[in-house]
């Protein structure tokens, strides 16, 4: 996990993991230096809309945990500037877990695209999303 937010420790008054990564009970699962990061999130009973599937917003927030972290590793500092996230199929309450890659997609001069896809237990898409992040 270090390695993946290396970039980033140096700097003062940061907190690295934030607190919202370790609320979804984020997990390293891979890095491919320049390629890509995948993260595994432990569902949560706490995110089940009325229906008892994963909240949409809950999913976006597991995509933005790590394309985060993984843009950090390819770019200087930057923050999400806009997130589309297209959904597949529901994360169902008796999924343990979704997995989220996140790979970058363009590189400019002041923002770079990231994608990122959501997948649940069964290793099915769930989701995908583009990500744009502004270089702050």
């Amino acid at each position: 996990m270090l390695q993946v937010f290396g970039k980033m420790l140096d700097k003062e008054g940061l907190e690295l993991p934030p607190k919202v990564f370790i609320e979804m009970k984020g997990e390293f699962i891979e890095f491919i230096e320049n390629k890509s990061l995948t993260i595994r999130f432990h569902n949560q009973e706490k995110y089940m809309n009325p229906f008892h599937f994963m909240q949409g917003g809950m999913i976006t927030a597991a995509i933005d945990n790590t394309v985060s972290p993984f843009g950090y590793s390819l770019a200087k500092p930057h923050l999400t500037k806009e997130i589309i996230t297209q959904y597949k199929r529901p994360i169902r309450k008796s999924d343990k877990y979704i997995t989220v890659k996140a790979s970058l997609h363009e590189m400019q001069e002041d923002t770079m695209i990231l994608k990122a896809g959501v997948r649940n237990e069964e290793n099915k898409l769930a989701a995908k999303a583009w990500v744009k992040c502004a270089f702050i």
